[in-house]
């Protein structure tokens, strides 16, 4: 029986072939936590009274209140900082050297293809994009990989998406997520993986990052791309060690195979309160917005960046909007200002911050009042996301997002380019 690209690493980590269904205890290569998430695994770690399996293999980023917004979220930060050097961490991203966790990782070499990487995140997903089976955990089990190096999985079934056709102008790897979302609904990959393969060819390593981010929102266990050369091109200039690469067997048993077609899907845009709810930029008249947020886990990397730079340039905000923009890490920031998107994004109107998750979480930096609405590039639209529970979130590419903020509804790209 063939076995599916997630099960094939899985079954390398565990020394014999694994199927669905089945409970594993497997050795793991990245064990992550945030300013949120980290301060209770600690707790629990200290309980079991030893030394972390391995200090290159932890990797802890506050990320999510940071630059810190109040007493408590100090103090949080301050319990991971305290750890980190107490135990000689090699991977704590201070503020000034942080990012956005699951842009920082894949950034800096830390999670490489055919490994297995966990954090007490629920987007930890996101490197499946280079071909990694990463999944998000709760904050035990988390504390338990910090002790053995070891986590324990039910083998996924998994869903093939079979990918074809060529992207159009302006749609964009959030738009195909968004799309499939919308056709299989926030529980239609429930603890599953979904296997992404075909003609991969027009999807960027960052579109295939924003895909794998937001499997999660369809309830999968990981989202995870075949290997090819886009990922062999941004792998070689960050791996310094050596990696395996794997591919699914030609007879392997998946749950659903969907066919895709890359070329048939136009700009997509979330309706509240949930990423399922989604409808083509052609279904979507008079919604005017109040705020606009483009950055997040799911779409703050450099190719958003010159998106949203082709969209602005020459342009001004709608005076009615505010336009918050949030480049993933600080490498990302620089490249940004050294391109003149940042001071384009200024001229303009916008505000433009350090690395942060505060918007998109409802944290700071962003926060909406009652009967306000955004459009915005990150990644859950639930009730109260981003702020009041009467307000409304909806979810877009950079490229909507950045046309909606010049006009003041949402609108196509195609409006104002």
């Amino acid at each position: 029986m063939g076995l599916t690209l997630t099960q094939k690493i899985l079954s390398h980590k565990v020394g014999h072939p694994v199927h669905a269904g089945e409970l594993i205890e497997a050795d793991v290569d990245m064990v992550l936590g945030n300013d949120v998430t980290a301060p209770v695994a600690i707790r629990e770690f200290k309980k079991i009274g030893v030394d972390v399996f391995d200090k290159n293999k932890i990797a802890l980023v506050p990320d999510h209140f940071v630059p810190n917004k109040d007493i408590k979220s100090a103090e949080q930060v301050n319990i991971v900082r305290k750890f980190a050097r107490e135990y000689g961490i090699v991977n704590f991203f201070e503020v000034g050297q942080m990012g956005i966790e699951h842009a920082l990782l894949p950034e800096k070499g830390l999670v490489l293809p055919g490994e297995i990487a966990i954090g007490a995140d629920s987007h930890t997903c996101t490197y499946g994009a280079i071909s990694c089976f990463s999944t998000g955990v709760g904050s035990t089990d988390m504390a338990c990989a910090m002790a053995t190096g070891k986590a324990w999985f039910k083998v996924p079934e998994a869903i093939k998406f079979n990918l074809k056709g060529k992207l159009s102008k302006w749609v964009s790897g959030k738009d195909v997520i968004l799309y499939i979302i919308g056709k299989i609904g926030v529980d239609g990959a429930l603890y599953k993986s979904m296997e992404f393969t075909g003609d991969l060819s027009s999807l960027s390593i960052d579109d295939r990052f924003t895909i794998a981010n937001m499997a999660i929102e369809a309830g999968a266990k990981n989202g995870i791309f075949e290997f090819d050369e886009i990922t062999e091109d941004y792998i070689k200039e960050r791996a310094n060690r050596e990696y395996k690469v794997f591919k699914a067997d030609e007879d392997a048993i998946y749950s659903e195979v969907y066919e895709i077609d890359l070329s048939e899907i136009k700009p997509q845009v979330a309706f509240p309160h949930l990423p399922e709810n989604t409808k083509s930029i052609d279904e979507v008249k008079d919604i005017k917005i109040d705020q606009v947020v483009i950055g997040s886990c799911t779409n703050g990397r450099m190719e958003d960046m010159k998106i949203t730079y082709e969209i602005l340039k020459g342009k001004k905000v709608h005076p009615d909007v505010r336009l918050l923009i949030f480049p993933a890490t600080q490498d990302i920031y620089l490249e940004s200002i050294k391109k003149g998107y940042i001071e384009e994004f200024i001229k303009a109107g916008a505000a433009v911050s350090t690395p942060t998750c505060g918007p998109c979480l409802g944290g700071h930096m962003g926060i909406l009042a009652k009967g306000e609405r955004a459009i915005s590039t990150t990644n859950r639209n639930f009730v109260g996301r981003m702020g009041h529970t009467e307000s409304e979130v909806y979810l877009a590419s950079p490229a909507v997002a950045a046309a909606s903020a010049i006009k003041g509804y949402i609108a196509s790209p195609e409006e104002v380019v």
